[in-house]
């Protein structure tokens, strides 16, 4: 089995910046791509960033192209989220997700998944 554990959440002000983190315990091997989702109360999850731990290849929601960058240390079996320039539309429980195999990038796509970390952008 696989836990992921996030941290970084928080409050801050729009146009602030934030880094997430996310380490992964267990049976890390199977996991061969890493992400982020995200949640805004009374919303769906929407998927936010994706990498491939071997190729390093990245995907991104529209909305935070430009603004978040997502990272993997895969020596520490983690991944990261930088996220600046922050708008209060980014506010919500941010999830970070694994899988060993990439389908469409819809929720069910991905196998594991941690418990959420808030992030909270003021205006």
């Amino acid at each position: 089995q696989v836990q992921l554990g996030e941290s970084g959440g928080g409050l801050v002000q729009a146009g602030g910046s934030l880094r997430l983190s996310c380490a992964a315990s267990g049976r890390t091997w199977s996991i061969y791509h890493m992400g982020w989702f995200r949640q805004a109360q009374g919303k769906e999850r929407e998927f936010v960033a994706a990498i491939t731990r071997g190729s390093g290849s990245t995907k991104y929601a529209d909305s935070v192209k430009g603004r978040f960058t997502i990272s993997t240390d895969n020596a520490k079996n983690t991944v990261y989220l930088q996220m600046n320039t922050l708008k209060p539309d980014d506010t919500g429980v941010y999830y970070c997700v694994g899988t060993r195999l990439l389908g469409s990038l819809a929720p069910d796509d991905f196998n594991f998944w941690g418990q959420g970390t808030q992030v909270t952008v003021s205006s």
